[in-house]
């Protein structure tokens, strides 16, 4: 039977992309957010807030995120394992309004990558320009697999939706492909993408929904056919737009304890949003309840004195 090795999860934000010189671009960005109310979070921002944004405390938090994520592809290469699972947030890549699922898994043979996301703010651009290493058009999936999950999550009680090709204009989604892009570049690792709807309501699952899925899909791994090693990450989170460092270290404590019911209890209503790819790691967490947790870094990575931001969190469970 197949074997989970290694359990991953990171933070996928522009900013651990973007250069710590270019943040000032997302700061612009949050300046004119409609979404946001920028003058009242300069009100209510901490009273320490300028501490956080000096160009000395950005550059060592820049820092520590790409040594984290150096550290995350040397722990996946030694894992040597045969196939991944990513459980990861589709943002309009694949699905739109008029057909989005809970949950879906590609089980297409091939996953392609394209040199832009179909995103057109700056700071995307400055990624797809600088920040993003070279990959190739095309990379094997892990077909086999994805479909030994279909059947086992029908058979488990969820209600799975299934794609097998990916629109050519966008290729897969930005949380998927962040592991060729900048976990392992040069890998060539075949990946199982699973899409959990963090964003978009009303449909959004529960923590405690994600945290049966990975259950549900640690499982279905266990039973697949042969002595394969598999990987499994979450990709995302976690606090975005406005820092929550409270939630960020609820969220962790209860991963580092292994407490699920704490992980079921986090605020739904915080959980919009790019917050709510912390989903993703609820998730992951049912997949490696039995094994040890490891928190590279926690990284909170403010941009502005509107307290605006992200929570970057780096952990592996082996």
């Amino acid at each position: 039977m197949a074997k989970i090795v290694l359990g991953l999860a990171t933070s996928h934000s522009p900013q651990v992309s973007v250069h710590v010189d270019q943040w000032s671009v997302l700061r612009e960005k949050d300046e004119h957010d409609q979404r946001l109310d920028y003058k009242e979070l300069l009100r209510r921002a901490k009273p320490d807030i300028d501490q956080e944004i000096t160009p000395d405390k950005m550059r060592q938090r820049y820092q520590a995120c790409q040594k984290a994520i150096g550290l995350l592809g040397d722990v996946l290469r030694k894992a040597n394992a045969d196939v991944i699972v990513i459980f990861g947030d589709d943002q309009h890549e694949q699905f739109y309004d008029d057909n989005m699922p809970t949950f879906a898994l590609y089980h297409g043979k091939s996953l392609s990558l394209v040199k832009h996301s179909g995103r057109n703010t700056a700071a995307w651009k400055s990624i797809e320009e600088k920040g993003w290493a070279e990959t190739a058009e095309e990379y094997h999936a892990a077909s086999d697999l994805a479909e030994h999950l279909i059947r086992s999550l029908v058979s488990d009680e969820f209600d799975i939706a299934r794609c097998n090709r990916l629109r050519k204009e966008v290729g897969v989604g930005h949380a998927f492909s962040f592991l060729y892009r900048r976990i392992w570049p040069g890998g060539t690792l075949p990946m199982v993408p699973v899409m959990v709807n963090t964003f978009y309501p009303p449909n959004q699952p529960t923590p405690k929904r994600c945290y049966a899925l990975g259950r549900a899909v640690r499982r279905a791994i266990e039973s697949w056919d042969g002595s394969r090693r598999v990987a499994v990450m979450a990709s995302g989170g976690l606090s975005h737009v406005i820092i929550d460092e409270e939630l960020d270290r609820r969220t962790i404590e209860g991963l580092i304890k292994k407490d699920p019911e704490s992980l079921w209890r986090l605020p739904r209503e915080k959980l919009r949003g790019g917050t709510s790819e912390i989903l993703n790691w609820v998730a992951l967490a049912g997949v490696v309840e039995t094994m040890e947790m490891t928190l590279v870094d926690y990284v909170p990575a403010y941009r502005s004195p509107a307290g605006t931001g992200c929570g970057m969190g780096f952990s592996y469970w082996i």
